[in-house]
């Protein structure tokens, strides 16, 4: 993998999942900035498409620069048409990891396991909106006040900020 030397250079997606009080299933798509390690965007619902996704980095793209490229596993869950186009109509580059190698995929796996220990775990959802709430706070907190020792226990939003 090439060195970052950027905020916005390379971002890492991958789902997360838990349940509902119901039982029923939440997926969790996290997006986070490989340099800064901030998460840039967060799909929470109980199906996750492909245009669902675009439209999200269509929101993320309004309010800060899109990456240059995009690094995810090629599974079935966002191989789709419209990930594609939508990537293709913004030159942002898609790269995949091998199937069945995560650890090419370091830090959205690295996030994954930080937010599972400490959202998902501490939570019980009763409804789709509750978990949509309380996982947008835990990002919030996660960017703006948990330090982060590889970026000299700086938060993500801050040191985005300083580097940029």
């Amino acid at each position: 993998m090439p060195l970052l030397h950027r905020p916005n250079q390379r971002w890492s997606m991958g789902f997360v999942s838990d349940q509902l009080a119901s039982g029923r299933r939440v997926h969790v798509l996290n997006i986070v900035d490989d340099f800064s390690r901030e998460c840039v965007g967060q799909l929470v619902d109980t199906s996750i498409s492909g245009r669902h996704l675009t439209g999200l980095l269509d929101e993320i793209a309004q309010q800060r620069s899109l990456s240059a490229s995009i690094f995810y596993d090629n599974g079935l869950k966002l191989n789709s048409k419209s990930i594609f186009f939508w990537a293709r109509e913004r030159q942002v580059t898609l790269a995949f990891i091998q199937p069945g190698k995560p650890t090419q995929n370091i830090f959205i796996e690295s996030f994954n396991g930080k937010f599972r220990d400490g959202c998902l775990n501490q939570h019980w959802f009763m409804t789709l909106d509750d978990a949509g709430h309380e996982i947008d706070y835990c990002r919030a907190h996660y960017n703006n006040v948990t330090p982060i020792s590889s970026l000299g226990y700086m938060t993500p939003v801050a040191y985005a900020k300083r580097c940029a």
